[in-house]
């Protein structure tokens, strides 16, 4: 009997499961999470830049984090198996665009129609 196609097919089985959540992925994970947060914070508590180049480092800061979750944590990527995946995930973003974006504008109207009465 040939053992050696059998222990190679389980050895596969579990290479491509330790590459989904394994140790290490969560700990590049955890770190690169730390550090996109510590970062912004340090800009908020010490200002060197101008308010609104701080506001924009600290918002790309928060996408960059955003992709950093989904990737090692979420385990997200171009494969076949998450294309649903990436689909509801493109259409939530959307949404809260798209809410979040009417808000402010909603707000900034009203606020400009005060002022201007």
């Amino acid at each position: 009997m040939d053992h050696s196609h059998i222990s190679h097919a389980g050895a596969h089985a579990q290479h491509s499961g330790a590459d989904h959540g394994s140790l290490k992925s969560y700990a590049i994970g955890f770190f690169l999470s730390v550090i996109l947060t510590v970062i912004p914070f340090g800009l908020l508590m010490h200002p060197i830049f101008a308010q609104p180049v701080t506001l924009a480092i600290v918002v790309a800061f928060a996408v960059v984090q955003i992709f950093v979750h989904l990737v090692f944590f979420l385990h997200m990527n171009r494969s076949s198996e998450q294309r649903w995946n990436i689909v509801a995930f493109a259409f939530t973003a959307l949404i809260i665009v798209i809410v979040v974006g009417l808000s402010l504008w909603v707000m900034y109207s009203i606020h400009t129609n005060m002022m201007a009465h």
